[in-house]
């Protein structure tokens, strides 16, 4: 039996209208003080589950005493488990401007994932179980209907470089063909594609582009290269509930790179592995690999292993880029071809020399 989820008041205020039993709801996340009259009137309601959120003592109580089942929010942790959206960067960045990154959300949920007592934990480990699990729904709430193609690549691609400027233009023709561009979230070729697909523009790309440059990599300084970055989010932005073209998919097991600001909407994980599996996943568009090293080299054959033991023969293509990075400096190439031979992930695997090859593969999203 299906669960209906309730993540918003509105969608309560219909099922508390509509005179249905609240009988196996999940309210998740919501601030139930304003509508405690109408919830106090309901008795019997096993099988109603509340996932975090705000309520009084009494509305606590009255629900408790009619069979519903509460998870209650935790102040001291640095994540809200239940969250029933995707995060924005401007809210893992709150306070960078004022006290630096170390102040912020993101720095201290990866300082908290990170600490050893907290490792060995069993309630932390069931705090982060559940909160990418939040994530993971409210991931595919956000690309259902989407047609999304996912860009790999490098963390260490250099603001100011040809090679991220490639990545950024990339990002702004697939976002500009229809398509939600998804990557790790994280810095270099990755922030590129998500600066591109951010803007609407080649104009405002460009000047983006340049301001970053300034600023080449976060390991000169979290603090100087996200700066930049966050004044460009406030100057470009547009409104990720009207306009989703850029998502960023990063991790805190790699906590040390920061997350880009460039995506409208972040899913972000505590769990490499099933962030991993997750993103490729969802790529049903294709998954374009530009130039990277071991981090993008597991995500060539984490996707290789998809379309290796598929049974479609209409699988979402896996188009490499950079034929002398990808056959002599990282020869991936050799042993995908060697997995491919005889099996219908041949037609799915590509190699190109440029972005421009890339996306003639891709093609146009399909409606």
């Amino acid at each position: 039996m299906m669960h209906p989820e309730i993540a918003t008041l509105a969608e309560l205020d219909r099922a508390l209208t509509d005179g249905r039993s609240l009988r196996g709801l999940r309210l998740q996340d919501l601030d139930l003080r304003g509508r405690e009259g109408e919830l106090l009137a309901h008795r019997k309601i096993e099988g109603l589950v509340v996932l975090g959120g705000r309520l009084s003592p009494a509305l606590d109580a009255h629900l408790r005493a009619e069979g519903a089942l509460i998870f209650p929010t935790d102040p001291g942790l640095p994540v809200n488990p239940y969250r029933a959206h995707l995060y924005r960067p401007t809210e893992l960045y709150n306070g960078l401007v004022e006290s630096g990154y170390a102040a912020t959300p993101d720095a201290h949920a990866y300082a908290w994932s990170q600490d050893p007592d907290r490792r060995r934990d069993a309630y932390a480990t069931l705090i982060t179980a559940i909160h990418d699990d939040s994530i993971l729904d409210a991931l595919d709430e956000l690309v259902v209907r989407r047609s999304v193609v996912g860009v790999m690549g490098g963390h260490a691609e250099r603001r100011g470089t040809t090679q991220y400027a490639r990545a950024a233009h990339l990002g702004l023709r697939l976002a500009d063909r229809g398509f939600l561009v998804a990557t790790g979230g994280g810095p270099g070729s990755m922030e590129a594609t998500n600066l591109g697909a951010f803007t609407t523009n080649s104009a405002d790309l460009d000047h983006a582009l340049t301001q970053l440059a300034r600023a080449p990599e976060f390991a000169d300084g979290i603090d100087g290269w996200a700066l930049p970055a966050l004044r460009l989010h406030h100057e470009l932005a547009t409104d990720p509930r009207t306009s989703t073209r850029s998502l960023g998919v990063p991790t805190w097991f790699y906590g040390h790179e920061p997350p880009n600001l460039f995506g409208h909407w972040i899913a972000k994980f505590f769990s490499n592995a099933i962030r991993e599996d997750i993103l490729l996943a969802r790529c049903d568009a294709g998954i374009i690999v530009l130039p990277g090293a071991a981090g993008t080299v597991q995500e060539i054959f984490q996707t290789a292993t998809h379309l290796y033991y598929g049974r479609s023969t209409r699988q979402p293509p896996l188009v490499l880029v950079g034929h002398e990075h990808w056959t002599t400096t990282i020869p991936a190439w050799d042993v995908l071809q060697r997995l491919a031979d005889g099996r219908a992930m041949s037609s799915a695997i590509h190699l190109v020399d440029t972005v421009d090859d890339a996306l003639d593969v891709v093609g146009d999203p399909v409606d």
